[in-house]
């Protein structure tokens, strides 16, 4: 397994290296021809390079507008170096806007390496705990309602009193119902034959018995 991981790595290192390499040498032939030369056509590679290194430190934290931003720059700082040296560009006759550009250049990256080192970044939320179930406090049993106190039967006095026709008529019908069912009369049958009030019913019924 390692034997076969191992030549891979080794090839993308080598590939890297010479890419560095060649893009270093580019931007040194570039700098030093727009009039860096010296000691200073040496540090506008290395400046891309911290560059492109603080945006890919950037990245890494968070994928924001400003990372990709400078990304860019550097990337186009870089390629177009490597483009303009292949030829289409007379190095010996750098024009104007190119010396401008490369002048200004240090600036554009200290500008760009201080806002992606001391851009605050917002700090991802903290995941809010899972709210705890609250157990439900058991409830006393409801106390039983009392049960309904009997109404308590008219007293004798309080009785209406029943005229002697009323319950000899009452009498008469009793004895119908009973030769004719078996049974004796109730105070409900008794009332709804006479039509009298409850009563004046109940009255005849004790009076009957």
């Amino acid at each position: 397994m390692f034997r076969s991981i191992r030549p891979r790595v080794d090839a993308v290192l080598i590939q890297a290296v010479i890419a560095g390499a060649l893009s270093f040498a580019h931007l040194h032939d570039l700098a030093e021809a727009a009039g860096q030369t010296g000691w200073k056509a040496w540090a506008y590679p290395v400046s891309v390079d911290l560059l492109l290194v603080a945006v890919w430190r950037r990245l890494r934290a968070e994928r924001s507008k400003l990372a990709w931003f400078w990304f860019l720059v550097a990337l186009i700082a870089s390629l177009g170096a490597n483009i303009a040296t292949a030829g289409l560009l007379d190095l010996n006759q750098v024009p104007a806007w190119l010396r401008i550009l490369v002048a200004g250049w240090p600036a554009l990256a200290f500008l760009g390496g201080t806002l992606l080192a001391h851009t605050l970044t917002a700090p991802a939320p903290e995941p809010r705990p899972a709210p705890v179930a609250e157990r439900p406090e058991p409830q006393p049993d409801p106390e039983p309602l009392p049960a309904p106190e009997p109404v308590p039967a008219l007293p004798e006095a309080a009785r209406p009193p029943v005229p002697p026709a009323l319950v000899d008529h009452a009498r008469k019908v009793a004895t119908e119902h009973r030769t004719r069912t078996g049974t004796d009369i109730d105070t409900a049958t008794l009332r709804a034959r006479l039509g009298v009030p409850e009563d004046l019913a109940g009255a005849i019924v004790a009076q009957l018995a």
